[in-house]
């Protein structure tokens, strides 16, 4: 018997699809997609994502915090954050790589998701000292795809034939423009994760959060130097990338390094 969930997810699938093809013929055409046309289709595979990765991730026993679940919730997270940022700067190009990241995170959540791996303490603090710190990753993650494909555009555009896809990019300047959107959002959202997890958190070292905890604090501090230094100093191109990819490597460490240790290898 078909399982609804499966129903959902290949009709989410079907919605992704259909949003990624109509948007990558019309920006080879060079014409603008339709706007609401873009947002009603994304907007369905996401309604129907949510509602697969609700009954996998909201339970009886509180919210499953499985890593494959917290993967889909995750790329889900990235592709509204793209729309959003899209709603007001010219970047609807971006939308290409944010509905595949979309589509995959909910194969994986769906196909991967294990029951039963709760946090320890039940709170609503810490729930959303979790889903804040989940928001954080995201955006910063979208900021270091963005700082890497700004440092490949950027190389392309000192030959002289450039590549398809440097064509369907915006202008350097307003690549750079969003890089810094996303990293001040992504940069509050980790200041206001960091705030709840003192708060919420008893025992850093028995709850095996020591770890992650260090290294998300030395990449705020890179985050925040680099915004320092933008809004102070005018710190901006290559720099700006350096700065991003190294504090989203140390954030990575920390993050989807202990939750890999933790549940894959330790089984904890």
């Amino acid at each position: 018997m078909i399982s609804l969930p499966l129903v959902y997810t290949i009709l989410a699938l079907v919605a992704y699809t259909t949003g990624f093809w109509y948007s990558f013929m019309h920006l080879v055409a060079k014409r603008k997609p339709n706007k609401w046309f873009m947002v009603v289709i994304l907007a369905i595979g996401l309604l129907l994502h949510g509602t697969v990765l609700r009954h996998d991730m909201i339970t009886a026993n509180g919210v499953n915090y499985d890593v494959f679940n917290l993967l889909s919730f995750t790329s889900g997270l990235m592709l509204v954050l793209g729309m959003l940022y899209s709603s007001y700067r010219p970047v609807s190009a971006l939308n290409l790589l944010g509905i595949p990241v979309a589509a995959s995170g909910l194969i994986f959540g769906f196909a991967f998701s294990q029951p039963n791996q709760f946090a320890s303490i039940h709170a609503i603090g810490l729930d959303i000292h979790i889903i804040l710190s989940l928001s954080a990753y995201a955006v910063l993650l979208m900021a270091t795809i963005q700082a890497i494909m700004m440092w490949l555009q950027n190389r392309e555009l000192k030959k002289k034939q450039k590549r398809l896809w440097v064509n369907l990019l915006p202008p350097f300047q307003v690549m750079e423009s969003l890089l810094f959107d996303m990293l001040m959002t992504g940069f509050v959202m980790l200041t206001a994760a960091l705030l709840f997890g003192f708060f919420m958190v008893d025992n850093f070292i028995q709850q095996h959060l020591a770890h992650k905890t260090v290294f998300s604090i030395i990449s705020w501090v890179v985050y925040g130097a680099l915004l320092i230094g933008h809004f102070r100093f005018g710190w901006r191109g290559q720099k700006a990338i350096r700065f991003t990819l190294a504090g989203f490597f140390l954030l990575a460490i920390g993050f989807i390094g202990s939750k890999f240790i933790l549940e894959i290898i330790l089984h904890k």
